[in-house]
């Protein structure tokens, strides 16, 4: 996905700075792990959440389609497409960036496919910019 990062600053929370990001879906703040002299501007990154992920608990149907990255109080809420394997490991695609969701337990057979909302705290949630 390809983000604008406007603002970085330092939290006692976060072993990486703290970036503000704004996407095509919606803006927020998480932990960069790219260089942090080189934050600021646009950059293709990869979303990663380091936490598992819980239906019914961090996880849940969405209310409204569409691909959203929404502001939670302490949390981000990123509303995608979920994808799920045979084997229960959850992909959810968040307009066209695929991230890889470990569930604690599959979650019911209507998710799959279906757009859901998963919130997670701003420290669980990892931006990793590359290049193309």
């Amino acid at each position: 996905m390809l983000v604008e990062v406007e603002k970085v600053r330092r939290f006692a929370w976060s072993p990486f700075p703290v970036v503000q990001v704004e996407t095509p879906v919606g803006r927020t703040a998480v932990p960069w792990c790219g260089a942090p002299d080189a934050a600021l501007g646009r950059h293709h990154v990869e979303w990663t959440i380091n936490t598992e992920i819980s239906w019914g608990l961090n996880a849940e149907l969405a209310a409204e389609p569409g691909p959203a990255i929404l502001a939670g109080g302490h949390c981000v809420i990123l509303r995608g497409r979920l994808r799920l394997s045979p084997d229960g490991v959850g992909v959810l695609d968040l307009n066209g960036s695929m991230i890889l969701l470990d569930f604690v337990e599959r979650p019911p057979a209507e998710a799959d496919a279906s757009w859901v909302q998963i919130y997670v705290p701003h420290k669980d949630v990892q931006l990793h910019p590359f290049e193309l």
